[in-house]
């Protein structure tokens, strides 16, 4: 068996090293069953030195031109050569507990693919709360994360990958496709919960509350149309770190 970890990384030259030392930490987890490992970090036309730092990290770098989180998601896969692939944002840090959790999930031979629940490293009453409530919605909806998916490599490429119509809600997309295949051959897709992956608040930080109101009426009143343009996803895509 073996686990590829990848990280997609657009201008993450501040968060990326501590990110990788986390993963690499928790791999842990995996050495316990007897699993090798990879990271592969897909380099998204960053302009600072994310690529310098992953590399000096020991880790697989690939490029992907198009700035766009789930192309180069699926850059990233293509180049992985594990059983099962593990998607972690570049400003998150997993545990050897929640690694621990995917080595178990894996190993019922029931899972087809999975999330986490999530926290904040930090932030205010607010973006806790709007975790939970996400928290709450993964649970009851099954749908994972964007910034930590795992599945088996197999039904990853068997769904067709990240939906690059979408430049934000692919993780959603690709949830409910790996909830069809799943029913199909007789499994689950899970939510694991005992081991939140904990992620940064750095949006909340970076961007005033009218900037992610004005997102978010986007994506309330005219979703297909805001989830499909690149500039009305301007939190994820202006480069602003």
């Amino acid at each position: 068996m073996k686990i590829s970890v990848i990280v997609p990384a657009f201008n993450e030259e501040k968060l990326i090293a501590d990110s990788l030392r986390s993963v690499q930490a928790s791999f842990v987890a995996f050495a316990r069953a007897g699993w090798e490992t990879e990271i592969i970090v897909c380099d998204n036309n960053s302009t600072d030195r994310t690529a310098e730092l992953a590399r000096a990290a020991g880790a697989t770098v690939v490029f992907e031109p198009v700035n766009q989180i789930g192309r180069a998601r699926n850059r990233g896969a293509e180049a992985a050569t594990g059983n099962w692939l593990v998607f972690i944002d570049a400003d998150s840090y997993p545990s050897p507990g929640l690694f621990g959790e995917v080595a178990a999930a894996i190993q019922t031979g029931q899972c087809l693919a999975g999330g986490c629940l999530m926290q904040m490293a930090a932030g205010n009453l607010t973006a806790r709360m709007g975790v939970q409530i996400w928290n709450l919605i993964s649970r009851i909806t099954r749908w994972a994360p964007g910034s930590f998916i795992f599945c088996e490599t197999a039904a990853f490429r068997g769904v067709g990958g990240f939906n690059l119509d979408l430049f934000v809600t692919e993780e959603i997309d690709l949830s409910q496709r790996f909830k069809i295949l799943a029913r199909q051959r007789g499994r689950k897709m899970v939510i694991l919960r005992r081991h939140p992956l904990e992620t940064s608040a750095r949006k909340l930080q970076l961007y005033s509350v009218r900037e992610i109101l004005s997102f978010l009426a986007g994506m309330i009143f005219r979703p297909r149309r805001t989830s499909k343009n690149r500039a009305a996803c301007q939190p994820w895509y202006d480069g602003r770190r």
